[in-house]
């Protein structure tokens, strides 16, 4: 069927021209539903079985949103829990001219499969398509489109179902739209409404966004921050480069400032700075928005005090307090470097994600605990030295589109507190595709043919059957390569191994490679509570230092053969090179000049100090913090390979498939590149690569932030029964307000604050150029040796954190009294 549409244009030069535009109506448009059979050569995408459990909807039914539901409500419609969506063409057409960012991910919902999303050509069914009415507006026309094609929906369905349960429910804010479609009789609600009504996702109305109706409502509160502006006027803004779009990164020492990275490339204001509640305006870290910049007048630089939001139940009593400090932030760097500083205006796309409450008791099943093996075998021969790398083979359990594909896309093993979450079911992980002493295993091997001085002749990968010798963990090795009277053959080899792996190592470090130093530290359990009993750092043996270097050698190997092979689409990793203004606190605390890595790495190795062996453990601490974060990459979407830290010009993950979804994704390409396996499409696209990679450096962040928050946590159950400890430690920065020390024998850190509310501040004196703070008399500098106490401050159950004071050196007014010795903490076995 065709339609004609007839209308007048003025031209520029003021003439009016006709234009007849022709429109197609069919009849054979598909309603996408499994119940209906009509249409055979197109896939369905609604289910039958569109099933959600609603006070409202006990029945199996579809949703339909109007143009101002998808406009506002959009946050609503990317949760995972709401699926069967039609979304009209009427609709999707009205949001593309409204809203940019809106449309972009409405259609980003529609691609997910998962998600059931079917767009329906309502303006091109012969039965839905509508003409707009004398004297009808625009808006009107198409919400009376809308509605038509609900009812042509609703009727449609209850004849392919023989008048069954499955209906379709309108969604609509707009009142007057909300009543023409009730006479209609079509099953319609507000969003607000039908999504309260869902039962045990009390999470969705959080993301609800507030409607005019709503905010007619609030007619006595306070208002406490500046509205958000709409995203129309924040698109527009953005375009005529009035507003700037970034990504939001709250301060760890200060809740009061933040930083907002611009995105854009060819900014000249790659950061702006947020000082102050008004100005971060509900902005919540990694949440991407949109920033108003200050006159130059108002730009200010970043505060060295250190706030702690300690939740005040008298926000008013606190609020002249809070803004004291505020202006203490901004006014003592006034004659330093100024920031680019400025306010959020709107949140552009907010960090939706779990969120964590207390339980009174806990919920989660004990996870079996595990001893770290040297899961590598090597084997040695006399003339000539071959070295082979043999990992744990996990291609044929998790093959594409399978059923542990589908699981275990993107994730990682997680190590929390001593236990393992494994990415892959304890069978797999522990067992079967773990290498054990006398049992035959399948592995990927790397094999290289080297000389003496550990210079390769010859690589070569392979598929392999294999039979270790022996199972080893890191302390076994160990004993076995320093104890001279055990001369086996596996002795033998592991000391040949260690020698090679040294000349390894030697020949990375004149390259550049950095060798950091992060204290990580490990609980001692009781046997019987799983409570913490004792607390140290790990220590690292030359073994640990052996495997690693071969590990490295065999990424770098396969990193290169991925990309020889897969130029466009080879999975890699790259560290880039911090910016200098990363160095800054470091060349404070070292007072050196450092360039490239390899001047970093020479620096930190000449950097020694008499009578203090652990100041050159502090500053490769200091330089670890200047580090970026390595990431995950697609070859064919980057030029800069590079690895800063290891000083290598291309690298990736291969020796850890069970832990690393990442090391899985490179089996599949090595495999094919030796002619080992077929590949398939999503392999071979760089754009499907890339989005995967970006996936897996997102879950890698979130792994690193709950083994963060896991030792925070464990750390306060260790100390609740300690009272109170004296521990030796080392200033590692120095604040305006306070001092932050670390504390070797526990690897953790903690401020002692000097601006106590409970007594009279003493006199301060903050240099930033040393740092240095003068307290009374006495003057701390980042590395000094003070001594402290540690305790737990459980006065707030929801905010108990450990709390530091200081002993040595002595200031009066200042340092508490050295406590009476703890008491004898009982003895219970030990698991370690």
């Amino acid at each position: 069927m065709l339609k004609s549409k007839t209308f007048v244009k003025k031209t520029r030069a003021g003439g009016v021209l006709k234009i007849v535009r022709e429109h197609y109506l069919r009849d054979d448009i598909c309603c996408g539903s499994e119940v209906c059979k009509e249409r055979k050569d197109e896939a369905p995408v609604l289910q039958e079985d569109a099933c959600i459990e609603s006070n409202l909807c006990s029945y199996p039914h579809y949703l339909i949103p109007d143009t101002n539901v998808v406009l506002h409500q959009i946050d609503i419609l990317e949760d995972p829990l709401i699926r069967n969506v039609i979304i009209l063409q009427t609709v999707l057409q009205e949001v593309r001219h409204r809203s940019a960012p809106a449309y972009k991910r409405i259609k980003d919902a529609i691609h997910e499969k998962e998600k059931h999303f079917y767009t329906f050509t309502n303006e091109h069914h012969r039965e839905t398509f509508i003409e707009r009415e004398p004297g009808e507006s625009a808006n009107d026309r198409n919400d009376r489109a809308i509605r038509v094609a609900a009812k042509w929906y609703a009727d449609h369905l209850a004849k392919k179902t023989n008048g069954g349960s499955l209906k379709v429910v309108l969604l609509t804010d707009d009142r007057a739209n909300k009543e023409k479609a009730e006479q209609y009789g079509l099953i319609v609600y507000r969003c607000e409404e039908y999504i309260k009504s869902l039962i045990g996702n009390p999470e969705l109305v959080d993301r609800l966004a507030l409607q005019p109706d709503d905010q007619n409502e609030i007619t006595d509160s306070k208002l406490l921050f500046p509205e958000h502006l709409p995203l129309s006027r924040i698109q527009s803004g953005i375009k005529n480069g009035v507003l700037l779009q970034g990504t939001f990164h709250a301060n760890r020492d200060n809740y009061l400032e933040g930083t907002v990275f611009i995105n854009r490339e060819g900014e000249d204001i790659n950061e702006v700075l947020l000082q102050g509640l008004q100005n971060l305006n509900r902005a919540v870290h990694q949440d991407v928005v949109a920033v108003e910049l200050f006159p130059k007048e108002r730009w200010v630089a970043p505060s060295s005090v250190v706030l702690q939001d300690d939740s005040p139940n008298d926000e008013d009593a606190e609020e002249d307090e809070t803004e004291n400090k505020l202006c203490s932030c901004r006014t003592h760097y006034s004659n330093n470097v100024l920031y680019p500083t400025g306010r959020v205006v709107g949140i552009i796309k907010r960090n939706w994600r779990p969120y964590c409450g207390m339980l009174s008791q806990s919920m989660i099943k004990e996870v079996t605990g595990f001893n770290y093996k040297v899961n590598k075998v090597f084997f040695l021969h006399k003339k000539q030295t071959n070295i082979y790398i043999h990992v744990k083979k996990l291609r044929h359990p998790i093959k594409f589109h399978g059923v542990l594909y589908q699981d275990f896309n993107a994730y990682n093993l997680l190590l929390i507190f001593s236990q393992r979450i494994d990415m892959v079911p304890e069978l797999l992980s522990s067992n079967l595709c773990s290498l054990r002493s006398n049992v035959e295993r399948l592995a990927f091997s790397c094999i290289w043919e080297m000389n003496h001085n550990a210079e390769i002749i010859k690589t070569h990968f392979t598929k392999s059957v294999i039979n270790s010798k022996a199972s080893l963990t890191y302390a076994e090795a160990q004993m076995r390569i320093d104890d001279t009277t055990m001369n086996d053959d596996i002795t033998k080899s592991l000391r040949g191994l260690n020698r090679l792996a040294k000349i390894l190592k030697g020949r990375r470090t004149e390259k550049g490679a950095l060798t950091l130093s992060s204290p990580e530290v490990r609980f001692h359990m009781d046997s019987e509570t799983h409570d913490p009993i004792d607390l140290q750092t790990k220590e690292l043996k030359e073994t640990n230092s052996m495997v690693e270097e071969f590990m490295l050698l065999a990424n770098i190997s396969v990193a290169q053969k991925i990309y020889d092979e897969f130029s466009e689409c080879a999975l890699l990793r790259k560290h880039p090179s911090p910016p200098p203004s990363n160095y800054d606190i470091l060349i404070k605390a070292a007072k050196s000049r450092l360039d490239s890595a390899k001047a970093l790495a020479d620096s930190l190795n000449n950097a020694t100090v008499e009578n203090f062996p652990y100041f050159n453990t502090l500053l490769r601490i200091l330089a670890t913090r200047c580090m970026m974060q390595a990431v995950y990459f697609c070859s064919g979407m980057d030029s800069d390979f590079h690895h800063y830290g290891l000083a290598s010009p291309i690298y990736t993950h291969f020796t850890s498939p069970i832990r690393r979804y990442a090391d899985i994704i490179v089996h599949r390409l090595l495999a094919v590149a030796i002619n080992a396996d077929s590949t398939y499409p999503e392999l071979m696209d760089k754009h499907k690569q890339s989005s995967l990679c970006n996936n897996l450096n997102y879950r890698h962040k979130m792994a690193q932030y709950a083994q963060r928050a896991s030792v925070a946590f464990h750390t306060q159950l260790f100390f609740k029964n300690k009272g109170i400890i004296n521990e030796e430690g080392f200033i590692l920065f120095v604040r305006k307000n306070a001092i932050i020390i670390l504390i070797p024998k526990f690897g953790m850190e903690g401020a002692v604050f000097f601006d106590n509310k409970d007594k009279p501040s003493p006199r301060l004196i903050f240099d930033s150029e040393g740092p240095t703070l003068k307290v009374e008399q006495h003057t701390f500098r980042m590395f000094d040796k003070v001594k402290v106490t540690i305790s737990l401050d459980a006065s707030n159950i929801q905010h108990q954190r450990i709390r530091m004071a200081l002993i040595e050196p002595v200031i009066p007014g200042v340092s508490v009294p050295v406590p009476e010795s703890e008491p004898e903490a009982k003895k219970p076995k030990l698991d370690c």
